[in-house]
């Protein structure tokens, strides 16, 4: 497939604007040439940018069970809530009285979030999850700091963690712990025991964690921490399994970020409009990102600046419309359905899970939470199939591959995601194609080093893409 910049002729466009009915002003600072812009036609840009949309596979597309990313079926409603005029024909700038209801938005998403949460505040500033980790540990160094205490520098981090924990922790000029998990996945808490000091800052870590297990000494490993003068961060990736059934603030946590368009139902996109929520504690609450809205005596609502704030993380309020339809989706399920569509989560990958142990070797084979991991050491050792093979057949299923090779702790992994929103047919289909795939590594294991043979692009030189990427296009 053509680059748009590979495509049209010079002087082919598309007048769409009127013509200037001002006078125009010359930049003193002009370009010496002009931008290499396309010249296409409208046809050709709406055939280009239709058959780049006919390449995506979504949600919408098909079954996307990738692990610890809760790709999820994002209902219309969401959509149509969002799209009230009154919502979008808005302007940051606008004086508070002309915008009662979108700051009602904020104020009621803080309440019904800080509740399922056990926290006390939510800011909704931060645009992702990992700026939300950004935040929080900035929230956590304020405090620190505002108490004098300069000398706690560390963060520890389970080896069993997201990428972004460590990186976020460095960017908020922290040093990294890392320590290591137990045979049972979870947390070593003699190790964490030995790790803590007067230099710990705080420990981040995700529960149920990255290989789908809730942590059982959760309560322990949180007053490990706070005994050491340290605080206790969740990463909510994967509160979908337990939202509505337990609160992170009541394991312990004093600061969380919430992906609200993972949980709660906000689409994915291209690296954004995403919203990395925060919610903390009372004792963090001081310190958060302003403004934030607040609800006066008459009922009207305000910007207010908590009085140690660590100032903006972001120009103006954070992405809105995402929150109005995290918010949707909130009251859509209400105080029955969100701890349902946590069962339904678990109950999903526990059914998948059993089906897949008939041939698959699980890395923890224990019930699971929303998610389990595979290892498929054992099958690359027989066969030759890797997980990347497997994943590469699945393309040619009409399924996304779930997430490979990843946690690091499991060799060959494959971490699967159903979530709640897949009935118990897709389920059974899906599971059918990773057997029927088992099956092929055994019988015609060329046949899956050769996948995928039915997508628009075929198998990749992914070594020689990851060491000579061509990242923009050059005019000839």
């Amino acid at each position: 497939m053509k680059l748009i910049f590979e495509k049209g002729a010079p002087g082919q466009h598309l007048d769409m604007l009127p013509s200037c009915d001002v006078p125009e002003v010359s930049l003193s600072q002009e370009r010496k040439a002009p931008l290499p812009l396309p010249q296409v036609s409208e046809t050709e840009l709406t055939r280009h940018y239709t058959a780049l949309a006919k390449r995506v596979h979504g949600v919408n597309d098909g079954f996307y069970p990738l692990g610890s990313c809760t790709m999820k079926y994002n209902p219309k409603i969401n959509e149509d809530m969002a799209a009230l005029p009154g919502f979008t024909q808005i302007h940051p700038l606008q004086p508070e009285s002309t915008v009662q209801g979108c700051l009602e938005v904020y104020a009621t998403a803080e309440k019904l979030l800080s509740e399922i949460t056990g926290m006390d505040a939510m800011t909704f500033q931060p645009a992702a999850g990992a700026h939300g980790e950004f935040t929080g540990l900035l929230l956590i160094k304020a405090y620190h700091h505002h108490r004098g205490d300069s000398t706690r520098t560390k963060i520890i981090v389970p080896d069993s963690a997201h990428g972004t924990n460590p990186a976020s922790a460095v960017m908020a000029g922290y040093t990294v712990v890392n320590i290591p998990s137990a045979p049972d996945g979870c947390v070593d808490v003699e190790a964490l025991r030995a790790a803590v000091g007067p230099d710990t800052a705080g420990l981040m870590l995700t529960n149920p964690n990255t290989v789908g297990i809730f942590d059982k000494n959760i309560l322990e490993i949180t007053k490990i921490v706070h005994d050491a003068g340290g605080l206790c961060y969740y990463d909510g990736a994967n509160l979908n399994a337990v939202m509505g059934v337990v609160r992170p603030g009541d394991m312990g946590f004093d600061v969380i970020h919430l992906n609200l368009h993972k949980t709660f139902s906000t689409p994915h996109g291209g690296g954004g409009p995403g919203s990395g929520a925060v919610g903390c504690k009372a004792l963090l609450k001081p310190f958060l990102p302003g403004p934030m809205v607040e609800k006066a005596e008459d009922g009207s609502y305000h910007f207010v600046t908590p009085e140690h704030s660590i100032g903006r993380v972001k120009d103006f309020y954070g992405n809105f419309t995402v929150v109005v339809k995290a918010l949707t989706y909130v009251l859509t399920l209400g105080k029955a359905g969100i701890p349902e569509a946590a069962e339904n989560a678990v109950l999903n990958a526990n059914y998948m899970m059993k089906r897949l142990k008939e041939k698959y070797t699980m890395a923890y084979d224990v019930p699971c939470m929303h998610e389990f991991v595979m290892c498929l050491e054992d099958l690359l050792h027989e066969t030759g199939v890797s997980a990347m093979d497997i994943a590469k057949g699945l393309l040619d299923n009409g399924i996304h591959p779930p997430t490979m090779y990843f946690p690091l702790i499991v060799h060959e992994a494959l971490m699967i995601e159903p979530t709640e929103t897949e009935s118990k047919e897709t389920l059974d289909e899906a599971c059918d194609v990773f057997l029927k795939l088992w099956d092929l590594a055994h019988s015609d294991a060329q046949a899956l080093h050769d996948a995928p043979l039915t997508t628009p692009i075929r198998r990749l030189d992914e070594v020689g893409a990851a060491r000579n990427p061509v990242l923009r296009y050059t005019e000839e």
